[in-house]
């Protein structure tokens, strides 16, 4: 299984490793990752992955509305060009790895790394799989695309520009941690995470590697919260790299400590499902992962898109055209209601958040882990046996 740079991409993986395991216990499982992925603990210390490796990759930097501008930035392209060495490095220590551990297939969740990987598997005649959670392929998995044997995908198979005859739609695969959060259960997670104390709550993420913008966004908007709501708690998941960043604005803007007692922050938390069930609200960005685990718990959600990521809008704008999820512009045009406004018309109106979260609710697909794995097995028992040798 390979895969990585984000939670978006190793969430899945660990979800269909798990699946994997409860379908064939004995199945062995390797992932592996970039070299000086900052996630990397992750999968390491995940119970149903056996082993982990790391290969060299690098990406290809675009940006979108800049056209052909882009390419007179030389400081960009001397970075391509470095990271396109970096792939030629990867590619040849992902096929001496592949020729030793010999899998019966790869799953590749898309991510920088997947190319090497796929490629290097490919070399040594190892079948591998694609999945993409977006309507928009990663361009690591349309770098692959010729010689996968199948495309999972998360929407209709004409989305894509695959081979139809292989491609399937499988939706997004999920923890099983991921279910409909009923009223009971949020007050479970609440008392779970020592919450039960606050009739309101507000959880804000921006994802593993967090967001500047949306963290700015939110920061100057949640004192006058506080102050407005004084049963309300502000948990804010801000990225490893952020967290002191953060920290520091809180602790400059709400000198009240009462409600700064109010404010968690953390860099990281690896049961995000524990924390998106006990909220009201949940603030987030609009990668397909997160909004397919936030749709399976059926959650009233405010979802920043990043703007340079022309899938994120578009995930984001499909499902705001629905009613399904408030969506918000990082940019704060002045015909825009302020992130302060927006969560207080939610918190105020109980029958709002309800419609919302069943509108959202609807689009889940719950047993997505499920299907990959076995689809995995199935091609992995048509794969030749051949055996393998220890890597040190």
């Amino acid at each position: 299984m390979t895969g990585g740079g984000s939670g978006g991409h190793i969430t899945p993986i660990l979800a269909v490793a798990d699946e994997l395991k409860r379908l064939r216990p004995d199945v062995q499982i390797i992932y592996i990752g970039q070299k000086g992925d900052r996630l990397a603990d992750i999968p390491a210390e995940h119970p149903s992955i056996d082993r982990t490796y790391s290969v060299r990759a690098g990406k290809f930097r675009r940006f979108h509305g800049e056209g052909w501008k882009q390419f007179l930035n030389l400081s960009v392209q001397f970075k391509n060009l470095i990271d396109a060495l970096r792939v030629i490095s990867g590619t040849w220590q992902s096929f001496w790895l592949m020729r030793k551990l010999r899998p019966q297939i790869i799953f590749t969740r898309g991510g920088f790394v997947s190319v090497p990987v796929a490629i290097g598997g490919h070399l040594n005649g190892v079948p591998y799989i694609t999945h993409d959670s977006d309507s928009i392929p990663s361009l690591a998995n349309r770098i692959i695309a010729k010689k996968a044997v199948l495309h999972a995908v998360a929407m209709p198979p004409e989305t894509y520009p695959y081979n139809q005859n292989r491609t399937v739609t499988v939706g997004i695969p999920l923890s099983g941690e991921y279910q409909l959060v009923t009223p009971a259960l949020q007050q479970a997670y609440r008392r779970e995470l020592k919450l039960d104390a606050y009739k309101k709550v507000l959880f804000i993420t921006g994802g593993g590697n967090g967001a500047d913008k949306l963290n700015n966004l939110i920061i100057k908007d949640v004192p006058a919260l506080l102050a407005r709501y004084t049963d309300l708690a502000v948990i804010h998941i801000t990225g490893r790299d952020k967290m002191s960043a953060v920290t520091e604005q809180y602790d400059r803007l709400v000198t009240e400590p009462d409600e700064r007692r109010r404010i968690w922050v953390e860099g990281f938390v690896g049961d995000v499902y524990r924390y998106n069930g006990a909220a009201d609200i949940v603030v987030s960005r609009g990668g397909a992962t997160t909004l397919a685990e936030l749709a399976v718990q059926g959650k009233a959600c405010v979802i920043i898109p990043a703007k340079q990521l022309i899938w994120n809008v578009k995930n984001v704008h499909l499902l705001a055209e629905k009613q399904a999820i408030v969506a918000l512009d990082e940019d704060c045009p002045s015909d825009q209601k302020s992130f302060a406004t927006i969560v207080s018309e939610l918190l105020d109106n109980d029958q709002e958040r309800l419609a919302l979260s069943q509108r959202f609710q609807s689009f889940a697909h719950p047993h997505a882990a499920q299907k990959v794995a076995e689809l995995l097995l199935q091609l992995a028992d048509k794969s030749p046996k051949q055996p393998t040798h220890e890597v040190s």
